[in-house]
């Protein structure tokens, strides 16, 4: 197993664990806040394709596809807005999650591996200085987000995802 095959497996498990809570999930589901303080998991899902898509551009300037006017903003976790009419259905996060995805995995199939350690002449930020840490970043950001959907789905009674 290289390098890149290590990536691909972050990305794909952290795929297999946000659509195992995804499932079974309505789209009045995904707007609850289980918890007071506690973002729902449409805003988090939002946050997590715009974070995807930061970490895209910054290996491929242009790879990823555009997001709806306003989106980024909208699901900003800074300054969450206190509405929730900017956000989604389930299907509408889910397929921008995927369009998202397949422009990331593209990056990865492209990439030679010779590149993965390079810093891109010091232009990518400390949290992840090399290729390989910004695309590890995409799989264990978003596994950080999916965990806290446990909350919800426990409120819901619903049963153990896996």
């Amino acid at each position: 197993m290289g390098p890149k095959d290590v990536l691909l497996n972050t990305i794909g498990t952290s795929d297999f664990i946000l659509k195992s809570y995804m499932d079974g999930l309505s789209d009045s589901d995904i707007k609850l806040r289980p918890i007071e303080g506690m973002n729902s998991i449409a805003l988090q899902l939002g946050h997590i394709i715009v974070a995807e898509r930061m970490f895209a551009e910054m290996l491929r300037p242009g790879v990823s596809p555009a997001l709806p006017d306003g989106f980024a903003e909208a699901h900003s976790l800074k300054e969450p807005r206190g509405d929730d009419s900017h956000l989604l259905t389930k299907d509408g996060y889910m397929s921008l999650l995927e369009a998202q995805r397949q422009a990331t995995l593209k990056i990865l199939g492209e990439i030679p591996e010779s590149e993965l350690e390079s810093n891109q002449d010091g232009k990518l930020p400390p949290w992840a200085p090399t290729v390989a840490a910004v695309l590890n970043m995409v799989g264990l950001h978003s596994l950080n987000h999916s965990s806290q959907f446990v909350a919800t789905r426990r409120m819901l009674k619903m049963k153990v995802a896996f």
